[in-house]
């Protein structure tokens, strides 16, 4: 596999796959991304978590919004070749900016990126600082099964208003909150939980899910 991918589980014989992007500050390494690939893996169900261009070249800005695009294009039809699978039976998103991308793709009105459904941790629902400009124009042209895994307490997407965009997805959609999580799974101590027992749940959360799409 290139340099700036990390691949995970069977060779061979799954049914499906999942692309995990990160999110605008972190990289493949991100450890929401490398747990979820493990349990992926622990299932039996490959993985592919990939860099974007600036992240290789070791920037911290992110590349514009059509290098990211074709970045998560060619990710995805790599992990399809890799697996041998058809491009929609891959399941496609990430962390915060990785999943945005990946939602952006999906509902693109001219070639949208085939998918068997769409993982979103974290879905930065507006910019920070700016609850106004919600992120959410493109949710109506979404076709796929969706799985949004968020912080009750994350400061880009507050429960009621993260509630109100996936109303538009005209797609079965589910919700899973972690109690008194930020947007970087941190919980308060209060909460009961740890980082890694948020984590764990997360992996849980996305592997069950991913388990239940339908078969081909």
């Amino acid at each position: 596999m290139a340099t700036g991918r990390a691949y995970q589980g069977p060779r061979q014989g799954a049914d499906r796959a999942v692309l995990l992007a990160h999110g605008a500050g972190g990289d493949r390494h991100t450890p929401a991304l490398r747990v979820v690939a493990d349990a992926l893996a622990g299932a039996g169900i490959p993985s592919l978590r990939f860099d974007y261009p600036y992240r290789a070249a070791g920037r911290r800005a992110p590349d514009r919004p059509a290098v990211l695009a074709q970045a998560t294009r060619d990710a995805a039809a790599a992990l399809a070749r890799r697996c041998g699978l058809p491009p929609d039976r891959i399941v496609v998103g990430g962390r915060s900016m990785g999943g945005r991308v990946c939602s952006l793709l999906v509902a693109d009105p001219t070639e949208p990126l085939p998918a068997l459904g769409l993982v979103l941790l974290a879905y930065p629902l507006h910019p920070a600082g700016r609850p106004d400009r919600r992120r959410v124009e493109h949710f109506a042209r979404i076709r796929v099964p969706c799985l949004f895994v968020s912080g009750t307490r994350d400061a880009l997407g507050a429960p009621e208003s993260l509630r109100a965009g996936v109303r538009s997805i005209p797609a079965p959609t589910r919700i899973e909150w972690l109690e008194a999580a930020d947007h970087g799974f941190r919980p308060l101590r209060t909460a009961g939980l740890g980082p890694t027992e948020v984590l764990d749940r997360v992996a849980e959360t996305v592997v069950t899910w991913v388990q239940g799409l339908p078969a081909p």
